[in-house]
């Protein structure tokens, strides 16, 4: 054992409310990856994309 380490506690939700938590979660989760990404998301990702590929765009999303 290594000095100063505390081990992890134990969880503290039994099995059942542990099952129940991950499936909202889930349903939560796939709800939001079925809406359209932002178009800012979209041009950000295609600035990185030039970077990456040694073009510049000029538009300077940086702020």
């Amino acid at each position: 054992m290594v000095p100063g380490h505390v081990p992890p506690a134990p969880p503290r939700l039994d099995r059942n409310a542990q099952a129940r938590l991950g499936e909202q979660l889930r349903a939560m989760y796939d709800d939001l990856l079925q809406q359209p990404i932002p178009d800012r998301f979209i041009d950000l990702l295609k600035d990185l994309d030039d970077i990456e590929k040694g073009k510049s765009t000029g538009k300077g999303t940086t702020g």
